[in-house]
């Protein structure tokens, strides 16, 4: 009996050991500048004013579980990683263009899209970066959540110089590190959710760069465009901290047209009153994928993106967050072939807008659409 227990005490002694060690090596592991900054001092100061900030913690206009109803942590760590998942990725590349953004003239209003939620914008001679995740991969841990074959065809040297870098919010696959980093010459200003600048000023970034934007807030980028910093029902956080900057939706308000970019969200009746106010809504960028019943709260499902799209008054629907990561556990190309399914099933009043990875789309030509591209990939 004194032999077990001089065993059993050297075993909780190394178990101890193991943990405290793993304990320590993932502090450490998190000094790293890719996880950011928390916001403090002054920057914690003005977003504590904000109406969304309550008990250290930004909140969502309707109550938003972190996870549904029904559903718990360990419920999704076993479906996730003890559970089969077909098709997943894509079995061959992916199907991508790749065009001379340099030399694109500043008069053209087009759209490229990057994959998943990452896109550049030009709008009335005003150069946009949404998202932009040009690194090949959406997390800080090596050797996850990589590119698909055929996806990552741009790098930041591929861009033109950006008058505006919109930032929807702080997660690893719509802010990245390394992409970032290398973007701050071509940077003329970057507008994000409150505390997010955190991350800008911590990585390189000079504070004359870096516009902070509280939900309802606007910034004139110059006499004819405007760009409003619009609620999202979504959360942030890097790192151990959750929910400690703001995310958001955003609506770029040009003399030629309106896009309404949602970012990250789950449904709700703000998308109505977004639309009231600013209505019609000339293309409206909507996340569709990534989804799944454990986290219907935070992103929506196809048919709940068609119905924000009708809300947002949309002429034109494009569903992003797509195509290029594994982040949840559909088939890769669930998201499109439901979206097409389902808009082909009823009557809209808006274009089903899905352009191929890399192409140019011209935001003004009516011959952009309905294109399949993801069918017949296995």
């Amino acid at each position: 009996m004194k032999q077990l227990k001089q065993l059993i005490k050297r075993l909780m002694i190394i178990l101890l050991g193991l943990v405290l060690a793993l304990a320590l090596i993932t502090i450490l592991y998190m000094r790293q500048d890719q996880f950011g900054k928390a916001p403090t001092g002054r920057a914690k100061e003005v977003l504590a004013r904000s109406a969304q900030y309550h008990n250290g913690k930004f909140k969502n206009l309707i109550h938003t579980p972190d996870l549904t109803e029904g559903y718990s942590i360990w419920s999704v760590i076993k479906a996730q990683f003890f559970t089969s998942h077909p098709r997943l990725r894509p079995s061959v590349p992916l199907p991508s263009s790749k065009v001379d953004l340099l030399s694109l003239p500043p008069e053209k209003d087009a759209l490229v899209w990057f994959g998943h939620s990452s896109y550049f914008l030009q709008l009335d001679g005003v150069r946009i970066l949404v998202d932009p995740v040009l690194s090949g991969k959406a997390s800080p841990l090596p050797g996850t959540v990589t590119a698909f074959d055929g996806t990552d065809r741009y790098g930041v040297d591929d861009l033109p110089a950006i008058d505006v870098l919109l930032i929807s919010h702080d997660h690893y696959d719509h802010l990245d590190y390394k992409t970032i980093l290398a973007l701050q010459p071509k940077v003329k200003q970057v507008i994000c959710g409150l505390g997010v600048g955190s991350h800008f000023l911590h990585w390189g970034y000079d504070t004359t760069q870096v516009n902070e934007q509280d939900w309802n807030e606007h910034l004139s980028i110059n006499s004819h465009l405007r760009i409003h910093t619009l609620p999202a029902r979504h959360f942030s956080g890097r790192g151990f901290n959750a929910k400690n900057t703001l995310w958001a939706s955003y609506l770029i308000e040009g003399r030629s047209m309106k896009i309404y970019a949602g970012g990250d969200s789950g449904y709700g009746p703000f998308f109505q009153e977004i639309g009231d106010r600013f209505g019609p809504i000339d293309l409206v960028i909507l996340d569709n994928g990534q989804y799944n019943a454990a986290w219907r709260e935070i992103h929506m499902h196809p048919e709940e993106v068609l119905a924000a799209a009708k809300d947002l008054q949309a002429k034109q629907l494009f569903p992003v967050h797509s195509s290029k990561f594994v982040l949840a556990m559909h088939p890769w190309d669930e998201p499109l072939r439901e979206i097409s399914r389902l808009y082909a099933a009823a009557p809209f009043n808006f274009t089903l807008f899905t352009p191929q990875i890399g192409a140019l789309n011209n935001l003004t030509s009516d011959s952009s659409g309905f294109t399949p591209w993801w069918e017949g990939i296995h």
